[in-house]
């Protein structure tokens, strides 16, 4: 059993993991620029923000999923499935799902910080000003896609706090590999 601030801090952090994923696959998916000649920049093409999105969108389910549960948790301080099947699911579905959000926010990151600077520098060694309407929808995308991945990480770390959280749970309570 656990105290009502650690239920209450499970339930609030899930909601922030939950709020911060759909904020940051929102980002993502408005995400675009059109330029002068008509021709658009979505993330859509790009691999690796399709992943975060994907990712985001996989971490917000597994919100949802958990939040009634949660909820319950919360206010009865007992669990709602009492054969000790919930805690081990909260314990690997916590560790997958915090991975899953990190590799998210590394690939985001990394890919958004790398165009940005590569563009940066093509621009600057063609001597393109800073002010030119194409440099600045490049620097416009990418670091719209840096917010993005700088939101996920707000959910990454809730979700790693919540993952420890449930691994004292569980030490707690016997499992099925207990």
């Amino acid at each position: 059993m656990v105290t009502k601030a650690v239920a209450n801090s499970m339930l609030f952090l899930r909601i922030v993991t939950l709020a911060a994923s759909a904020a940051s696959v929102a980002l993502l998916f408005t995400n675009k620029v059109r330029f002068d000649d008509g021709t658009q920049l979505r993330f859509q093409d790009f691999y690796a923000f399709r992943y975060e999105a994907v990712v985001g969108i996989i971490g917000g389910a597994y919100c949802i999923l958990q939040l009634p549960f949660a909820i319950y948790y919360s206010v009865q301080q007992k669990r709602l499935i009492r054969n000790g099947c919930l805690p081990e699911f909260d314990f690997f579905g916590d560790k997958v799902i915090s991975v899953l959000l990190g590799t998210g926010v590394g690939v985001g990151f990394g890919v958004s910080l790398e165009f940005k600077k590569f563009f940066d520098d093509l621009f600057d060694s063609a001597g393109v000003l800073k002010s030119d309407p194409t440099r600045k929808a490049y620097d416009r995308f990418f670091v719209r896609a840096i917010v993005a991945s700088a939101i996920l990480l707000a959910a990454c770390l809730s979700m790693i706090i919540v993952s420890l959280i449930s691994s004292i749970n569980r030490n707690r309570s016997k499992g099925f590999f207990n």
